[in-house]
């Protein structure tokens, strides 16, 4: 989960970053034929086959949450799938200097591309540099630095998007309902994620006049907490359509709240893309109907965009001869419709 997310990024749907869209098979490292084809076509792009080997540093926070373990799942299983591929990971942890001293022991030992979703990006600026400097390529993941020079390439999510997908879908929902009322259960307010998706979420509603935001709780993306928060939104407010909640860890307490308290004749809407959202909105018995994506696939992307450095290779299917400088996920909104094209990809 991003600190500050640079929106100008290069967009990329959640669907295009699985399975190896954003880098494999996209194009051959063999020339084209075709004489019409723009000269930057000839770039060698990465794909699937075997090439020039490369060692991958991977340094990020403990998994003590659901999101944050699938970021190491997927980091894991991605580096598997290539048999050039060497992957050196450290052992999470959520205090700075630790992860510091990890960083800087991968770049004593010399890896050739570095990995890391810092706990702190601010905090570990440095050692991006550090890296940077001693020609090591950083791949930085989500959480992003505090100087684009600490890094090649940033990846991550769109904090901001997500309120304004969760905005619009129950806007579009409620839009005939006159004087509808929202409710939200945000994550931890001391987080600038937080803060950013709660104002795409207030902006998506500027465009519904028939709805109001009457109340919100803030959690802490634990279950617990979203049980105990939901609970005390419930008492407050004997009525309302809709709820949003940034969180679908959390969103497991608040659905215990919910149920425990009787309550139904409104829509949520969760947040991240977690499989246990994703089954109850396929199983759609419930007041759980989507969920909007955080993906923490972006972790196998990281691994895509690191291989490709390593080996010197762009990303197939685009002109430029180098791979971007960031890239912004897209925060699609997963409902009954699509819920079957992700449920591969929801985290436990």
């Amino acid at each position: 989960m991003t600190e500050i997310t640079s929106r100008r990024g290069l967009l990329f749907g959640a669907a295009a970053v699985s399975a190896g869209a954003l880098l494999t098979g996209c194009t051959s490292n063999e020339p084209s034929d075709s004489k019409d084809e723009p000269a930057g076509n000839d770039q060698p792009a990465a794909d699937d086959k075997p090439g020039k080997k490369v060692t991958i540093g991977f340094a990020g926070p403990q998994a003590d949450h659901g999101w944050l373990n699938a970021i190491n799942d997927n980091a894991k299983e991605r580096a598997e799938k290539y048999s050039d591929v060497t992957l050196e990971i450290t052992e999470g942890s959520n205090d700075t200097a630790q992860q510091i001293g990890q960083i800087e022991t991968l770049i004593n030992k010399k890896v050739d591309v570095l990995v890391v979703l810092p706990a702190d990006g601010k905090a570990l600026t440095q050692v991006g540099l550090k890296a940077m400097r001693a020609g090591i390529p950083v791949v930085n993941l989500d959480r992003i630095f505090n100087t684009p020079q600490a890094y090649r390439c940033w990846i991550g999510g769109d904090n901001y998007g997500m309120g304004l997908n969760a905005g619009h879908y129950i806007g579009e929902k409620l839009k005939g309902k006159s004087g509808a009322r929202v409710i939200e259960l945000a994550g931890l307010d001391n987080l600038e994620l937080t803060k950013q998706r709660s104002k795409g979420f207030d902006d998506a509603l500027k465009n519904y006049p028939n709805i109001k935001k009457v109340a919100r709780q803030a959690a802490d993306f634990t279950v617990e907490s979203g049980q105990a928060k939901m609970a005390q939104l419930l008492q407050a407010q004997s009525k309302f359509d809709a709820l949003w909640n940034h969180d679908d860890d959390q969103g497991v307490g608040a659905l215990r709240a919910i149920e425990q308290a009787g309550r139904d004749g409104f829509l949520m809407v969760g947040g991240a893309g977690a499989l246990s959202a994703f089954q109850a909105i396929k199983q759609d018995d419930g007041v759980l109907k989507a969920t909007v994506l955080y993906p923490p696939t972006m972790a196998a992307s990281a691994i895509d965009l690191a291989r490709a450095l390593g080996q010197g290779k762009g990303i197939g299917g685009m002109a430029e001869f180098e791979i971007p400088s960031s890239i912004t996920l897209y925060s699609a909104v997963v409902d009954k419709t699509n819920v079957d094209q992700y449920m591969s990809t929801g985290f436990k």
